[in-house]
């Protein structure tokens, strides 16, 4: 089956002389069924003409961001919203800075800013333009803005010079774009539950015992689960944070509410334990505010296990069933330890006595520790990076 028959996809082309490689992209791609709208920048203008462009895609070229015909038939936000997916090929390194800084001063940036679909990005400059420090900030910051990249490659650059910066040639973009499709496709069967945040446990109508947590990484692997095409649901404690509409987000307070929300969403595929559920409630909790005195005795019980329970139980249990676990010390022991006695599959631990990971921070370093397997570390970035490795590794577990 052709999975790309009938994909619509926007091809932003920019300046470079890489540019003519674009007239091969949209010749394979109608090749393979797909429906092409083309944005053409003003300097890509210097390198294809929107005559070679419009007789390869069928379709006419939009150049100007106030074109009174453009607005008439289809504004920036409308041409955002009609793509399955947009290709910036090539994507200079102008372009690049103007995206990661959130410039929009011409139709292409204006919108790839305002889009709400897949951004793939492929590349194209001088090697040394490719290899300075702002270009590699910028790159990084689109990454963390979920774009994908696209190369570039090690090769002969037009200026004589050789390198990295190369971009990608027109058959490993499509391929690129097969797989992003494909993969949605085979994910898409699957359901994902994730829990996030931390628990208010109530003392009395005011008070309440809690933790640290943010939510943020939990978010972000929900917002990665969505975008590989899980049927993704959050189940999330006190948070300040925002989310995809996509996402079923059903939000609690108590580790009780959390636990019954978890089994409401049941049977499911893969479930990922993020939240720092609290250890302990009161025991009574006082139905009015509780005066102050000099002393006063709180008397504690356990909350429910929600990992240990549903990884325990045989026939709720998900058939991948993924665990936290925040340490300060031992995060080796303390891990495998926990891995064991919940028998979950893999726990994803970080020791958040480190205070620029973990808790509230947009940044992470875990160790993925395997039931039966080595561990393995994600180094030090942001929480969203984090998150695509670690869905990247359940789909392969999954397929």
């Amino acid at each position: 089956m052709n999975i790309l028959n009938n994909k619509k996809i926007l091809l932003i082309i920019c300046g470079g002389i890489a540019a003519y490689k674009s007239l091969e992209i949209i010749r394979l791609l109608k090749k393979k069924g797909v429906i092409i709208k083309t944005i053409l920048t003003k300097s890509g203008s210097e390198f294809v003409t929107p005559l070679s462009i419009t007789s390869l895609s069928q379709s006419k070229v939009y150049q100007d961001l106030f074109s009174l015909e453009n607005e008439a038939e289809m504004d920036h936000i409308s041409l955002s919203r009609w793509a399955d997916l947009i290709l910036i090929s090539p994507v200079t390194a102008n372009t690049i800075s103007k995206l990661a800084n959130g410039n929009s001063d011409d139709l292409a940036s204006t919108v790839a800013l305002a889009s709400n679909k897949k951004i793939f990005i492929a590349p194209a400059m001088n090697v040394r333009m490719w290899e300075h420090k702002s270009t590699k900030e910028n790159i990084n910051k689109l990454k963390r803005y979920n774009y994908k990249l696209i190369g570039p490659e090690i090769g002969d650059m037009a200026c004589g010079e050789y390198g990295e910066g190369k971009m990608s040639e027109p058959e490993k973009i499509v391929n690129e774009l097969e797989n992003y499709f494909k993969n949605l496709r085979i994910n898409n069967k699957y359901k994902a539950i994730v829990t996030a945040g931390p628990t208010n446990e109530y003392i009395d109508p005011v008070r309440f015992i809690s933790n640290k947590s943010s939510g943020k990484q939990g978010y972000e692997i929900a917002k990665s689960l969505l975008k590989n095409g899980f049927d993704t649901t959050l189940i999330s404690g006190p948070t300040n944070l925002e989310i995809n509409d996509d996402i079923n987000l059903i939000k609690v307070e108590t580790a009780e509410e959390m636990f019954q929300a978890t089994l409401n969403c049941l049977p499911a595929d893969v479930a990922i334990f993020s939240a720092a559920v609290g250890d302990y409630k009161a025991k009574e909790a006082s139905k009015e505010k509780i005066k102050k005195i000099d002393k006063f005795n709180l008397e504690l019980e356990k909350n429910v296990d929600i990992l240990n329970y549903i990884s325990n139980h045989n026939s709720l249990r998900p058939r991948l069933v993924i665990g936290f676990a925040a340490e300060t010390n031992n995060l080796e022991k303390y891990a495998n330890e926990k891995l064991n006695e919940k028998n979950c599959d893999w726990i994803i631990a970080n020791d958040v006595s480190n205070k620029k990971i973990g808790f509230n921070s947009d940044f992470n370093e875990v160790s993925i520790f395997y039931k039966n397997k080595n561990s393995e570390k994600l180094k030090y970035k942001p929480k969203s990076e984090i998150s695509d490795e670690v869905v990247e590794k359940i789909i392969n577990h999954l397929n």
